[in-house]
Parts: structure tokens; sequence; C-alpha cells
């Protein structure tokens, strides 16, 4: 009568395939001959592995889940100490013992493997101008990429067939092979060379796909860009990357987001930034600019949004940055905007007529200025030069 095998290995019955496998690497670790004295541990060692080998198996595990002896008296006999010796006539599978000290990676996992897996993510990149990146917009992005296969829907067959049974592996997608060395008969557990591990064989493919489930194809998506992206965002479409082999379940398409370079604006975070050339006079006297903004360049924005007025109050220097409030980016995933800076680079006159020349002699004269004092200037740092330089390379 064979041993509970269950019991062996301390699970339930119901255990599930990682529950058995966990169990028996936990036991065979405890009992391996460099972290035991036990004198049993020969005896329960061999236990742990017939234990384990009847389990993992599903065919093994039935019979004895029927009250049969699925080793058919004696057929697993190891000897794990004694100098590695006295092998039984069964033999040892190598491959336990290996997936147990070394966490399987020595063998493959058990029973077939399936045709059907999740298809790969998929990372696009898209350049979108400014105005779309502040304001957002509906784009239609066009991508090469795998779809469920129109002539067999997934399953890899020619139309009115389907895959049979492996007749080398007998469905188990495994094979066992057997290597006879100075320690006995070695058994190790490899996919089978037949159905590459699948258990089944198409043996009539379909024309479209040749077998795969899933075709390449070009698709054309439509991809809600929220209002403020900016260079390096990313937008994650669930389900819309490419489907897996066999039909299997869509990866998720990520969108990354590129902002070209505006002719006239300059993004600073949520903030944009202009440069903007003033006449000497009205940088002295003052004076109402109208600005045109970002929404000049949005076809959809109403006409009032386009223009805003840019108060420039008498005696403004060169270098002065003046802001216009809630006329920048808006903020993403936020009701604010950043803010319009307008930096002025005061223009002084090259060709005078003899009038303006006379009029700018007597202006001099009246500020005392035809002769005037040189002074160091004192360090204005980002103030003055750091944004004259940003306006200049904008």
């Amino acid at each position: 009568m064979a041993a509970d095998y269950y019991q062996v290995l301390g699970v339930a019955r119901d255990a599930s395939p990682e529950q058995i496998k966990h169990a028996y690497r936990k036991k065979a670790k405890q009992l391996h001959p460099d972290v035991t004295d036990d004198p049993q541990a020969e005896e329960k060692f061999k236990a742990v592995n017939e234990a384990y080998e009847v389990l993992s198996d599903p065919q093994k595990k039935a019979v004895f889940d029927r009250g049969g002896d699925p080793m058919h008296a004696g057929g697993a006999g190891f000897d794990p100490f004694g100098g590695f010796a006295n092998f039984g006539a069964g033999g040892f599978d190598l491959g336990n013992l290996m997936d147990a000290m070394f966490g399987g990676a020595q063998t493959t996992g058990r029973g077939p493997r399936g045709r059907t897996r999740r298809g790969q993510d998929t990372l696009l990149r898209v350049q979108l101008p400014l105005v779309e990146a502040a304001f957002g917009v509906a784009k239609q992005v066009n991508l090469s990429t795998y779809v469920v296969c129109p002539g067999c829907s997934g399953n890899g067959c020619a139309s009115g067939t389907s895959p049979t049974t492996c007749a080398r592996c007998q469905g188990r997608g495994q094979v066992t092979a057997v290597q006879r060395s100075f320690l006995g008969d070695i058994r190790t557990t490899q996919p089978c060379p037949a159905c590459q591990g699948y258990g089944t064989i198409i043996a009539d493919p379909c024309p479209d796909c040749s077998g795969e489930g899933r075709v390449r194809t070009q698709r054309t998506i439509t991809v809600n860009i929220p209002a403020g992206v900016s260079t390096g965002n990313r937008i994650h479409l669930s389900g819309q990357g490419e489907v897996g082999p066999g039909g299997g379940p869509a990866g998720d398409l990520y969108i990354e987001v590129s902002v070209a370079k505006h002719d006239v604006f300059r993004r600073d975070g949520d903030n944009l930034e202009l440069a903007l050339k003033i006449p000497m006079t009205a940088a002295a006297l003052g004076t109402q600019l109208p600005i045109t903004t970002l929404e000049a360049d949005d076809p959809d924005c109403a006409e009032d949004d386009r223009e805003a007025m840019l108060a420039v109050p008498p005696g403004t220097q060169a270098g002065t940055r003046l802001v216009i409030k809630g006329k920048g980016v808006p903020r993403l995933r936020g009701n604010s905007r950043g803010d319009l800076g307008v930096t002025l680079l005061v223009e002084t006159p090259t060709r005078l007529d003899d009038e303006q020349r006379e009029l700018l002699t007597r202006l001099a004269e009246m500020r005392d200025e035809t002769h005037p004092e040189l002074t160091l200037a004192k360090d204005q740092g980002k103030g003055f030069f750091g944004r004259l330089k940003d306006s200049f390379s904008a």
C-alpha cells in the first residue's frame, strides 16, 4: 500500500501545484545531508522525493487519488546517501532535486504550456505642437501592431480543424529522458520536442497567421491628450497594445508625448515666456501693447482670447519682465493656468534725421546728459542678464 503522499509533504489533498512544490522544496532542504544529522534522514528524504514525484505528476496523482499505487511497487527506489552508489531500478529524477535546491532553475514547469499568452506592451512616441499640448487634443495615431487573426479567431487552426493531442507526450507537454552514468540512471524532464511543450499539435495551421493566432496590421486609434501635458508625459491606454500569441489578451499602449518648440513662446513649467522689442520712447513714456496669446494658434478659440493687453509703465528699463496673469499653460489635472511673462527689449534708434537728432540733443541738454558720468551697474543677476539671455535663446 502506497504511503499517504499528502501527509509526507504536509499538504492538504486539495493543495495547488505551487503549494506542493513549495512544501517539497522546504522538506528537501531540511533533509539535505549538509544541514541535518537525523539518522532517519535517508528514509525521509526518499519518501519526500517519492511523494513529490507522484503529486507533481497529474497522471500519477490521479492514480493515487483513486486509491491505486502509482509507483508500481518499488519503482522509485533511490538511495540519496552512501556515496550515491545505490540507485533503484526506477532511477532518480534529478529535476526534482534541482527544483528543490535551486528554485526550479534547472527544470521546466509541470504540464503543457498554453498557446494563449498576453501580448506585449507598446510604447509610441507622439510629437505635439505647443498649442495642442497646452489645451489638449483628440489625436489620431497610427501604429503597426498584432491583432486577433480574423481567419481563425485566434486558435491558429485552418477552418474546420482543431489541435490534436501530441502522440509523443500524450498531451503532457513534457518528456522524460533517461541517462546512464556512474551515479546510476538520471532522469530529466524537458519540453516535448514534437509539440514544443504545448501538448497538442496544429496539423493544419491557419493560412492567414501560420498557426500563431494573430496577424500584424496597421491600426488607427484616437488618443485624448489632456491639457497641460509636457515632454516625457505618458498616457496609458489599457488593452490597446498588441494581441498575444494564440489570440491572447492585448497588452497596454503607452503614448509618450514630445512637445515641439514654438516660434514665439518658450515654455517654463506652466508659464509661457516671450521677448518683445519696444521703442525707446514707448519704454520712457509708457504705453499699452496688444499681445498675441497662444490661443491665436487654436482655430477653435474665441476671438476675444486671442489678444491680451499689456500695460508698460513709464520709465520701463530694458530686460524688465511684465506678467499677464492666467495666460500661460493650463495645469495638468488642475483648474488653473500659469502666467504669460513678457521680457521687454528696449530698442535704441539708429537712423535719425536732422529734426530727430535735434530733438534728442535738446532732450539730452534738458536732462544734463550731454556728458554723462559713467557708473558701474550693480550685479542684477538673473533678474536682468539671465532673463535677457533666455529671451534671445527662446
